[in-house]
């Protein structure tokens, strides 16, 4: 992400917004309070509205429509502009998160928000798409120590991991059946990754498993 991102705020005038806007090649900027608060988002497509409205609509459909992007082109500044409130994504979030929200949303960029929702940076879709872009050892590396090690307690030496144009292999055997969906879930939210070809086996099906009536405890009540 961009850690020091063109803001603006609720008064920043229209001519500002198209300065701020040519000078950092952004086609979006956020917009904040005193604090940093994200309050929302003003984008070329609202400032737009107001030269669109001097064209005279050709069509019925196309009034209801003007009329919108008249009500936009009156305004003169960015909290009169922007949209609000702002879909922002939390720093700490995966890059799938983040895709997600962008399509979701049809946006290109996403401000970044610490916890109390300050802005601390702003990711589009060229940082998102970058990530597709990291070796391939080093996704292997980190499926092996944060997928196997760290997340599921197991040694990265009982399976083979391969990657090849972020394209992941895994082969192997596992405990659990129920591990196999597991690994397969982190895996693919490894930064990189593109796909999985999950062909990992297991030595016992531990997802039908039924515990007997006589061993349920309940636990509804406090111990006596």
């Amino acid at each position: 992400m961009v850690t020091d991102p063109a803001a603006a705020t609720p008064e920043t005038g229209f001519v500002d917004l198209v300065r701020l806007m040519t000078e950092r090649g952004v086609g979006a900027l956020p917009v904040v309070d005193a604090d940093g608060h994200v309050l929302g988002v003003v984008s070329e497509s609202d400032l737009i509205a107001k030269e669109s409205v001097r064209e005279r609509p050709r069509a019925a459909l196309a009034l209801l429509h003007r009329h919108a992007e008249r009500v936009k082109s009156r305004g003169t500044t960015a909290g009169e502009l922007m949209t609000s409130p702002a879909v922002t994504v939390p720093r700490d979030a995966t890059v799938p998160h983040a895709a997600r929200l962008m399509a979701d949303h049809r946006v290109r960029r996403l401000p970044v928000v610490d916890a109390d929702g300050v802005l601390v940076g702003v990711v589009d879709q060229g940082d998102l798409l970058r990530v597709f872009l990291r070796p391939d050892d080093a996704i292997a590396e980190e499926i092996a120590a944060e997928v196997f090690l760290r997340a599921m307690g197991l040694s990265p030496a009982a399976v083979a991991i391969r990657v090849d144009a972020g394209l992941v292999h895994l082969e192997g055997q596992v405990e659990r059946r129920s591990w196999v969906a597991v690994i397969d879930s982190l895996t693919r939210a490894v930064d990189g990754v593109v796909d999985l070809r999950n062909q990992l086996t297991y030595q016992w099906d531990d997802t039908g498993v039924t515990i007997p009536e006589a061993m349920v405890v309940d636990i509804t009540h406090e111990p006596r």
